[in-house]
């Protein structure tokens, strides 16, 4: 069964959100990280930068949010997935992890990118319920859970921007969401 790596109030559970959206198997193996589990040999032997999430897979260890939510969408796809299709879901994990959370999470940079990032996603989300059109996938997971984290560690106004809060909304109301980050919250 895969193993998920995590900590209380950890990136962990924007993999727990994707693994219950797939309905995978997986035992979660919380790490206490205030008494430095995270850096002990055992878990430094799946991850050396001793951060987490990672995930053990049979043999396979994989850490950073991001590919392994990329490699849990190749993985449990219903249909293999064209390069130009895997190549769409890697800018945008890799937008939500780079470019949207420093973005709206360093303070320094904030008042000056949170509209050049947020001005174009409510554009989107006023035409398409999810980014890539009708249906919910990976992305949605990526960029969704960096947008939820918004309210719940930062009071923003986030009023100019309606299609973007009625996403948030709509994302938080799924099962596998309440069953990840919400309960993480």
């Amino acid at each position: 069964m895969l193993k998920l790596y995590g900590g209380a109030r950890s990136r962990a559970s924007i993999v727990q959100w994707y693994l219950e959206e797939l309905a995978v198997p997986y035992e979660f193996v919380k790490l206490d990280m205030q008494a430095g589990v995270h850096l002990q040999p055992e878990y430094l032997a799946i991850n050396p930068i001793g951060k987490v999430p990672a995930i053990v897979d049979g043999d396979f260890q994989l850490w950073e949010s991001g590919a392994i939510l990329l490699y849990l969408a190749d993985k449990y796809s219903k249909t293999a997935l064209l390069l130009q299709e895997r190549a769409v879901f890697s800018q945008w994990v890799l937008f939500a992890n780079a470019t949207l959370s420093p973005g709206i999470f360093v303070e320094a940079s904030r008042e000056r990118e949170m509209p050049r990032l947020l001005t174009p996603l409510n554009e989107i989300f006023s035409k398409q319920p999810f980014l890539l059109g009708n249906e919910f996938t990976v992305v949605d997971v990526a960029v969704g859970s960096v947008l939820n984290y918004i309210p719940i560690m930062l009071k923003l106004d986030l009023s100019s921007y309606p299609a973007v809060l009625n996403y948030m909304k709509q994302l938080s109301e799924r099962p596998a969401f309440q069953k990840s980050i919400s309960q993480r919250a």
